[in-house]
């Protein structure tokens, strides 16, 4: 990871560096995929460093969520599957939507730990931005209106076509761990981290911290 940050900090492409790193290391294709989440070039950590909002300055803040990013990574956390420290602190795992969701076994379970964190930390109103060409958004969205309304939590949902650009270009602090959102979005919070890492969650397995690592 540090030899990729390395690279990127000096310009190279992400393509050319990650191929350059991964075979420098003989990587599989699904350490290369969690090398390249967890890597970042120096200015971007500083930017990203930079916009994150502390936990004790969110009560009585807006939140909006990037739904699947933030849902899936829980979700992986409590089914005991692998999560990763990376570079700039967030949570993230190897896993994506491809064209569609399923609901799982941890999906209520995840929806009711983050709910737990919202409610302490005493967000004022969450926005869940679901991606709406992605099949069962819909029903996801049912879901989360429902576990909202069983515990009076302030949640709102929003299916969008492309809801990075809403992500980017909003005034209020963004919960997400994509690299390509929190490279231009002015105030993000690192939730996952906090639902994960917080709760410490007893099937969660943090199996690699890249954090601490520097580029040398």
């Amino acid at each position: 990871m540090a030899d990729l940050s390395l690279l990127l900090t000096r310009g190279y492409a992400q393509n050319s560096a990650l191929k350059i790193v991964g075979d420098r290391h003989e990587l599989t294709a699904r350490q290369r995929m969690a090398v390249a989440r967890a890597a970042c070039p120096d200015d971007a950590l500083q930017r990203r460093k930079a916009a994150e909002v502390d936990r004790r300055d969110l009560a009585g803040q807006g939140l909006l969520i990037d739904g699947y990013n933030l849902l899936m990574t829980i979700e992986t956390a409590l089914a005991g599957g692998l999560v990763f420290r990376c570079r700039d602190g967030c949570l993230r795992d190897i896993a994506g939507v491809h064209g569609t969701y399923r609901k799982v076994d941890e999906t209520i379970p995840a929806i009711e730990q983050i709910g737990a964190v919202l409610a302490r930390l005493a967000v004022s109103r969450a926005c869940w931005i679901l991606d709406s060409p992605v099949s069962n958004s819909g029903r996801l969205a049912t879901i989360l209106r429902g576990v909202a309304a069983q515990h009076t939590w302030p949640w709102e949902t929003q299916l969008l076509p492309r809801p990075d650009p809403v992500l980017i270009q909003s005034s209020e602090i963004v919960a997400t761990a994509d690299s390509a959102i929190l490279d231009r979005t002015t105030r993000w919070f690192n939730l996952a981290a906090e639902v994960v890492c917080a709760l410490k969650l007893p099937s969660a397995r943090i199996s690699v911290d890249l954090a601490p690592a520097q580029p040398s």
